[in-house]
C-alpha cells in the first residue's frame, strides 16, 4: 500500500492542486461586479467604435459612387461592346465581348 503512496508524482499532483485553486478563484473573479462593469464598458465602447466605422464605411462608399458616375458621366458604358454583350476580364480595352 505505501508503494502506491510513494509513486505518486509530487509536482503533478501539486500543479493539479493549483490549477484547480487557481481555476476555482478565476471564476469568482470573473463573475464579480467589477468583472461585470468592466464587461458592460468594453462592450459599448466596441459597438461606438462599429458605430464610427460603419459611418465611414458609407462615407467612403459615397465618395467612390460619386467619382464612379463622374468617371462615367452618370451612365454605364459598354466598352465598345454592342447591345446584348459585355466586356470579358475586367473592362480592359483589349477583351472580347460576351454575350449576356
Amino acid at each position: 500500500m505505501m508503494d502506491r503512496f510513494c509513486k505518486w508524482d509530487v509536482k503533478k499532483t501539486g500543479i493539479f492542486a493549483a490549477g484547480v485553486l487557481f481555476g476555482t478563484a478565476g471564476i469568482k473573479v470573473l463573475s464579480s461586479k467589477d468583472a461585470k462593469k468592466v464587461y458592460v464598458f468594453s462592450t459599448a465602447a466596441v459597438l461606438r467604435a462599429k458605430e464610427c466605422i460603419m459611418r465611414t464605411v458609407s462615407i467612403v462608399r459615397e465618395n467612390a459612387e460619386d467619382i464612379y458616375e463622374e468617371a462615367y458621366g452618370g451612365k454605364r458604358s459598354s466598352g465598345g461592346c454592342r447591345a446584348g454583350q459585355r466586356r470579358r476580364s475586367g473592362g480592359a480595352p483589349h477583351g472580347k465581348c460576351n454575350p449576356l
